[in-house]
């Protein structure tokens, strides 16, 4: 039996979040194998996300020919497949960052062209499936450091590096069913580029969803790179315990999306991102606060249980908008995910620095909070409406 559009779209966001999470994971033993400091991986990790903002553009170019995000989709797993295994044996740091470059590139593909097929598929399912698509993420991502830690003394040499060569059956086996199963609704014959029909892009209405990627990845970031120091250099947590924080949002975060969906047939959109973003800036509110470990990996729980849907529905609402442009309307959109990572990066961990962690962490809570402001935006606009903002 065929797996479906569904399910190949899922099995890319999994492979997404197993191989990206991986990598992140791998990051001290990187340092320690080319001897570099942390300055020159957050340097490496810039020019990834340069390069996958530009693989967007890629996605958004391969959206609009023969094959349509599907193809744009197979050929960013592919190209992971490819590329990360060759980040095992690369000799020099200098040829490691022109591969995490080319990484990047592939990632930007892979993270609009995922967003693209599950708007796309969940538009034929004529209900609420986006919050899964992303459930499949967080799995991946969840299953990435377990695997890591595991392994980490089994290999005879190189363990964390020899484990990248995982990433080629993880992403050619999802590139395989994307492009066996994947949503041909959006293929268009092959055309001149001239001949193309201009995409119109509803600038106002994805510049406000747009303020809400920024804010979730941001925060999303945050806790993901800094929960664990914020618990050991604050919080004096133990080195058991600081771990939980990052388990306890990652876990938190897989639950609210594996419900998510429900929730949405439900309610509606405006109504779960209110009252998400509103758990979430609760959630990180607590870890600001928190006397004592066990109160702040509580706080960490919440958050991701208020974040975890923030993303799907931004890109769920960005399908809406302009539905005969949906795959260039998501690909503006998902610009925006880069800025919200190298925000939540290096922001939190600036402020951190020169002040506090707690200081730091106030900057998500403002943030979520302006999601709450802006949730309304989330609602499916009338058709009138559409016509203005092409218009425009």
């Amino acid at each position: 039996m065929r797996a479906g559009p569904r399910v190949s779209t899922s099995a890319g966001f999994a492979a997404q979040g197993f191989v990206l999470v991986m990598i992140l994971s791998s990051l001290g033993s990187i340092e320690d194998r080319y001897g570099v400091d942390d300055g020159a991986i957050t340097a490496a990790v810039l020019g990834v996300l340069v390069a996958a903002a530009l693989g967007t553009g890629v996605a958004d170019m391969l959206s609009r020919r023969a094959g349509g995000s599907r193809s744009a989709l197979a050929l960013g797993l592919v190209g992971i497949g490819v590329i990360v295994p060759l980040l095992a044996v690369v000799p020099s740091f200098a040829l490691a960052v022109v591969g995490f470059a080319v990484y990047g590139l592939f990632l930007g593909m892979v993270d609009a062209g995922t967003n693209m097929q599950a708007v796309s598929v969940q538009r034929d399912a004529g209900r609420p499936i986006m919050a899964g698509f992303y459930a499949s993420w967080s799995a991946g991502a969840i299953l990435a450091p377990l695997v890591v830690s595991a392994t980490a003394d089994s290999w005879p040499i190189e363990p964390v590096h020899v484990l990248f060569l995982l990433a080629t059956p993880v992403t050619w086996t999802a590139a395989a069913l994307v492009w066996r199963d994947g949503h041909r609704g959006h293929d268009v014959p092959l055309v001149d580029a001239a001949d193309r029909p201009r995409a119109h892009i509803p600038w106002r209405a994805v510049s406000v969803l747009g303020v809400a990627v920024v804010a979730f990845f941001v925060a999303d970031n945050a806790a993901q790179t800094w929960s664990t120091i914020y618990l050991d250099k604050v919080l004096h947590a133990s080195d058991r315990g600081a771990p939980l924080a990052l388990a306890a949002y990652l876990t938190t975060t897989l639950v609210s999306r594996l419900v998510g969906d429900r929730l949405v047939a439900r309610f509606g959109r405006v109504r779960v991102v209110r009252v998400a973003s509103l758990v979430g800036a609760a959630g990180l509110l607590a870890v600001i606060v928190a006397p004592g470990p066990l109160v702040a990996i509580v706080g960490f729980a919440v958050t991701g249980a208020g974040l975890g849907l923030i993303a799907p529905l931004c890109f769920s609402a960005a399908g809406a908008l302009a539905p005969d442009h949906a795959d260039a309307v998501i690909a503006r959109l998902n610009i925006f995910n880069y800025v919200g990572t190298l925000l939540g990066a290096v922001l939190v961990g600036a402020i951190g620095s020169a002040s506090s962690f707690r200081a730091g962490f106030v900057v998500p809570v403002v943030l979520v909070l302006v999601v709450t402001a802006i949730a309304g935006r989330f609602a499916a606009p009338a058709r009138d409406e559409q016509v203005q903002e092409v218009a425009a």
